[in-house]
Formats: C-alpha cells, sequence, structure tokens
C-alpha cells in the first residue's frame, strides 16, 4: 500500500470526526470568500460611479444622504434646490462642468432622473440603439431597464416616488427614444429624459406666479428646451472642478455662503466604506474563528486516532516503514481534509455571492456575481497547507517518537 491509501483509508474510518472538521473550514473559508467578493465588487462600483465627481451641492441635510441619493441613486435625495442658485454655482470660475439632476419619479423602481445629455458622456455612455432625448417626454433607458421590459419606442408612465406603489401620472406618458449599451456604472439602471419633462409632469406641485422672470435665469448648459424659471427647482449639481485649487476652497464657500450644501464623494464614500467595514470585520472575525476551530478540531482527531493506532503505526514501522513515512501519513491526512475543505468554501462562497446576485433587486444597484474570480482569493489557496501541517504537527512528532518496543510489548 502506498501512502495516500493508507492515508485514505483510516480517514474513511473515522469519518465523523473528520466531517467535523470539514464543515468548520468549509464555512469558515465561505465566509471570508464571499466577504472577499462582496466588498471588492461593493467598492469597485461605488468607485466607478463617483469617478470624475469632486463634489455634489444639494439642499441642506446629511452630506452622506445627498452623495447616495445623486451619485449612486441608493436613497432619498434631502430636497431640492432653486434653479437660479444652482447656475450661480455652475457658473462660477472653479467650475468646469456642472451636470444638474431633477428626481421625483420611477418606473417599475427604476429612477427617472431629470438631467442633460452631459450625464451620459460623462459616464462615456454609447447608444445601443435608437437616440438621446431632443424634446421632454423623451427617455433614454439604461441596459438594465432595458432587461426589465421597456423597449425602444414604447410609451410609459412614471410613478410619483423614488420607490414602486405611488401615483401613476397617466396623463404626462413617456416615450423611450434610445437604449444605452452596458457601462458597469450607475447609468444602466437609470431612466434619463431632459429637465423640461420632469418640470412639466410636476406643475401641478409648483406656483406659476414668477413665470415672467423666466428669460432672467441663465440656461444650464446642455439642458433640453428653452428658457428656465428662477422658481423652479433642481436636486442637485454634479460638480468637476476645474483645478485643485477648487478642492480646498469651493465646498466651504458653498457652505457658508449660501443656503445650499457641498458634498465630496471621494470623502463620504470611505465613510461609507468604513461603516461597511465594520460590519466585514465582524464577519472575517467570525470566519477567523471557524478556521481556527477546524484547524482544533482537526488536531484533535488525528491526535486520537494516533493514540488509538498506535500499535497499528508501530507494526508499520516494523514492516520497514520509515519514521518519515508515518509522519508522512498523519500529514496526508490533514491536508486532504484541509484541501477538501477549502475548495468546498471557495464553491460555497461564490455560489452565495452568485445567489445574493441573483435574488438582489437591480433597481436598487446591488448587482453582484459570483462568476468571477478574485486575484486576491490566490492567497486562500495556501490555507490547506497552512491548516493541515499545524493541525498535524504534534500527532506526527508524537508518532515520529513512538517507542516501537514499548508500543509491541504493551499490546
Amino acid at each position: 500500500m502506498n501512502l495516500l491509501t493508507l492515508g485514505m483509508a483510516d480517514l474513511r474510518h473515522h469519518k465523523l470526526a473528520n466531517s467535523l472538521h470539514l464543515i468548520l473550514l468549509t464555512l469558515g473559508v465561505a465566509i471570508i470568500t464571499a466577504l472577499l467578493l462582496i466588498s471588492t465588487e461593493i467598492s469597485g462600483r461605488l468607485e466607478r460611479d463617483a469617478d470624475g465627481i469632486d463634489m455634489v451641492i444639494g439642499a441642506k441635510g446629511s452630506p452622506l444622504q445627498l452623495i447616495l441619493s445623486t451619485v449612486y441613486h441608493l436613497d432619498i435625495p434631502t430636497g431640492n434646490i432653486p434653479l437660479d442658485e444652482a447656475n450661480r454655482w455652475a457658473q462660477n470660475p472653479m467650475v468646469a462642468q456642472a451636470i444638474p439632476l431633477s428626481l421625483g419619479d420611477n418606473t417599475k423602481g427604476f429612477r427617472i432622473v431629470g438631467t442633460t445629455t452631459a450625464l451620459v458622456q460623462h459616464y462615456q455612455g454609447k447608444l445601443g440603439s435608437g437616440r438621446l432625448w431632443q424634446k421632454p417626454m423623451e427617455a433614454v433607458i439604461g441596459s438594465e431597464v432595458s432587461k426589465a421590459g421597456l423597449k425602444l419606442d414604447q410609451p410609459f408612465v412614471g410613478v410619483h416616488g423614488l420607490t414602486a406603489g405611488g401615483h401613476a401620472h397617466a396623463d404626462h406618458p413617456y416615450r423611450v427614444v434610445g437604449v444605452l449599451e452596458p457601462t458597469g456604472t450607475v447609468l444602466d439602471r437609470l431612466i434619463l429624459t431632459s429637465l423640461d419633462s420632469v418640470w412639466e409632469i410636476h406643475a401641478q406641485h409648483h406656483h406659476d406666479a414668477d413665470d415672467h422672470d423666466e428669460a432672467e435665469a441663465p440656461a444650464m448648459p446642455g439642458a433640453a428646451g428653452g428658457g428656465y424659471n428662477p422658481s423652479q427647482e433642481i436636486t442637485a449639481l454634479l460638480v468637476r472642478y476645474r483645478s485643485p485649487l477648487a478642492a480646498i476652497s469651493l465646498p466651504r464657500m458653498v457652505n457658508s455662503q449660501s443656503k445650499l450644501q457641498a458634498a465630496v464623494p471621494a470623502f463620504e464614500t470611505a465613510r461609507l466604506l468604513q461603516l461597511l467595514g465594520l460590519g466585514f470585520d465582524t464577519l472575517r472575525a467570525l470566519a477567523g474563528v471557524l478556521i481556527l476551530t477546524a484547524v482544533l478540531s482537526a488536531f484533535v482527531a488525528l491526535y486520537n486516532a494516533m493514540e488509538t493506532r498506535q500499535y497499528d503505526l508501530a507494526v508499520l514501522r516494523c514492516l520497514g516503514a520509515s519514521p518519515g513515512r508515518v509522519v508522512a501519513i498523519l500529514w496526508i491526512q490533514a491536508i486532504a481534509l484541509s484541501v477538501a475543505g477549502t475548495l468546498l468554501g471557495l464553491l460555497l462562497g461564490h455560489a452565495a455571492v452568485e445567489t445574493i446576485g441573483r435574488l438582489a433587486n437591480t433597481a436598487r444597484g446591488i448587482d453582484l456575481s459570483g462568476l468571477i474570480v478574485l486575484p486576491a482569493e490566490l492567497p486562500i489557496l495556501l490555507l490547506p497547507l497552512v491548516v493541515g501541517t499545524t493541525a498535524a504537527l504534534i500527532p506526527a512528532w508524537r508518532a515520529y517518537r513512538t517507542d516501537i518496543a514499548a508500543t509491541l510489548s504493551a499490546g
């Protein structure tokens, strides 16, 4: 018999104890793998969505809420801001670009965003079919929205609010005039239209007393439609700085010289990831405990097996097996269990993330995938060697030091 055959035969003989080690190690590796995939995909998505947006100007409130609602479209906005005030900051010499956003409605859980074509250009969006909007009540949809059922030239109505279940604006239907190709950004799950469209639909919620001032407000660059009423409102401005100096002074100017709020995506995203990291750290600690328990269970299993099999090991030594071969049998057993637990854990972790991704609501921006392999997973493949060697160390040493004569005479 070779070493591998002997080792495997002994593992089958102690199924219960070995199964406990296998389950614990599998769960520990699965948790670590799932956390690695989720944290990497979430942080990567957040970075892509906020790339090129240096500052967001919106209504007073929580700066994190402002970023979540206007950059990631995952929260309710802090409120609206006057159009004339937004235009004033958009024309500041320190601003290279300002993209307006008007939120308020959704369709099938996907947000309808009044904006300019600059938002499409910002995310390097390309049309898969159709064209961009040219007049009110025309809309361009992202790739995920298209998968949910909306098609080119199809009419649809917005529902008041940013979640399903609100009042439908049946008297103001939109028409899909363009479908964007996938970008891997927040653009994929948005429905884009002109600012005029949003204002037209919500006209009944605004006063018309200031219509005579329409010509006084400067036009927002790139917007569809004509002149603007300064009494109109938007939700936020996505700002890109003209120079590094603006990063130091412009947010402070907005916060101190106006009733508006300036929030910096890079700072708020770091805060968000830190908050998420606290939960991830707790789960990582749990995974570490499971793996440590797996090492201890393997050690106990191998040690007990060695104690009950001292006579068999002594017989092997008498038949010509060297101390090194006896040690190798124990090490092979520990490595075999650890390899099986690690591989099962990797498969379970990927399967769990893929399941979460398929069950999650795409409109909420949760698009996780377990079908990718990260370079950071490679160190996990070294785990069997570490765990197996650690668990087998003391039992192997005891087997190596076994007194053959005393063991055989004791029977």
